[in-house]
């Protein structure tokens, strides 16, 4: 359950934003970052490494679950 992660994706929606509400690309990016609580948006290396975790050997017993990557986004437990 991926919240947002510094991808291509992301700066194309970043853009597009500044765009649309006459504001620097920079702008935008603190906007972004500021609805976290830890100021910032995932990187792709965290994502691939919760996901190399999921299909190593260390992950044997989990069967199931739902893995928050949002950096505290979503306020609340599952």
């Amino acid at each position: 359950m991926p919240g947002s992660h510094d991808t291509e994706r992301m700066e194309q929606l970043l853009e597009k934003t500044a765009r649309a509400r006459s504001i620097s690309l920079e702008e935008a990016r603190a906007e972004e970052h500021a609805q976290n609580p830890t100021g910032r948006v995932g990187t792709t290396s965290e994502f691939g490494a919760a996901a190399a975790f999921l299909c190593s050997q260390y992950a044997g017993y989990i069967v199931g679950q739902n893995l928050l990557l949002d950096g505290g986004a979503f306020n609340s437990t599952l």
